[in-house]
């Protein structure tokens, strides 16, 4: 029998207390049921939203995740056993499976999908590739729906997420702002991402940064909320568009946060509001992959992979993740 560790959610976590609320336990592989995948996971993907599946919350996006069960996530690994002809054995796939070293999943629940095992680093399926290269498309030219000239601002810009979108709008001809966390990162901001204004929310004034800009912002990439969404609505050009991806400045809390308290500029602005969540877009990842792997291939789409070896230590890649303290994509390599 083979055996598979796996990150068991016992209780849940207090701030960023994950060691308390997760367990690495092992067990023997049961047998696949019919329509079932097996995946043995290479890696990993770190991604804040999973710190709201940890949660009692029953207002998010999807359930929370019942006390002992195995810990969920985004994984990408080689099809190791198949009960679905659709996966055969050895394909290259990316799925909502398990934190663990092997992954079992129902493809249609799972968003499970086979992905292209020809590209130099597999890890671009996590990366500039993926689904947070998906999001950063969608928000920026859909949602926040940028036009060439405009100035689009983007907080945790430094971010998995947040460094795509930079690259998104930069491509798609707006004046990109990035705000995020410190000297390192807006030098990144600038240097390797070429955004035109880095601002640094820890030492700099953002509201007063912003409020530089001629006519106001025209679009908002949130990752956020909480204060710099204050400081972001007065600052904004009238008919502005917010595109709410994130809410990370409310993710260790079981309550939600209050309200913007500067929501009367949606209305002194006839500013629109749009939260998005990447899974109802999946049905179209053939229209999104090939302008992004355009631009992947021109290098004017990149993303910096903060990468920890072992699933063991996927607590420390969490917590680096969550914390600010990894610039770009935060991965766990498992095998």
């Amino acid at each position: 029998m083979t055996e598979n560790r796996f990150w068991r959610l016992d209780r849940h976590p207090e701030g960023s207390n994950f060691e308390a609320a997760l367990s690495l336990q092992t067990e023997a592989l049961p047998p696949l049921a019919d329509g079932e995948v097996r995946v043995r996971v290479g890696y990993l993907s770190m991604d804040a939203g999973t710190r709201m599946w940890m949660s009692p919350r029953t207002d998010g996006y999807q359930p929370p995740l019942p006390l002992g069960a195995k810990m969920a996530g985004l994984v990408l690994g080689h099809v190791s056993e198949s009960r679905d002809p659709a996966y055969p054995v050895g394909a290259l796939v990316r799925g909502f499976g398990q934190w663990a070293d092997y992954a079992t999943m129902l493809p249609a629940l799972a968003g499970l999908e086979i992905v292209d095992d020809t590209v130099a680093d597999i890890r671009h399926h996590f990366g500039a590739l993926g689904m947070n290269a998906w999001t950063a498309y969608v928000g920026v030219k859909e949602v926040a729906a940028i036009k060439a000239g405009e100035w689009l601002v983007v907080s945790a810009a430094a971010g998995a997420t947040g460094s795509m979108a930079c690259q998104v709008g930069r491509n798609l001809g707006a004046k990109v702002i990035g705000i995020a966390g410190g000297p390192e990162k807006c030098r990144y901001l600038a240097e390797q991402l070429g955004v035109d204004i880095a601002i640094d929310y820890k030492s700099d004034d953002v509201a007063a940064r912003l409020s530089g800009i001629e006519g106001g912002v025209h679009a908002y990439f949130d990752n956020v909320g909480g204060p710099l969404l204050d400081a972001v609505l007065p600052n904004m050009a009238h008919y502005g568009r917010v595109a709410v991806c994130g809410m990370v400045a409310a993710y260790d809390n079981d309550a939600p946060l209050p309200g913007p308290a500067r929501f009367d500029q949606v209305l002194m602005r006839r500013l629109r509001i749009e939260g998005f969540f990447i899974p109802d877009f999946l049905h179209r990842g053939a229209e999104f992959l090939p302008v992004l792997r355009e631009w992947v291939d021109a290098g004017t789409l990149t993303v910096n992979l903060d990468e920890t070896q072992g699933l063991e230590n996927t607590l420390v890649a969490y917590r680096r993740m969550l914390s600010g303290q990894a610039i770009g994509k935060v991965i766990v390599k498992v095998a």
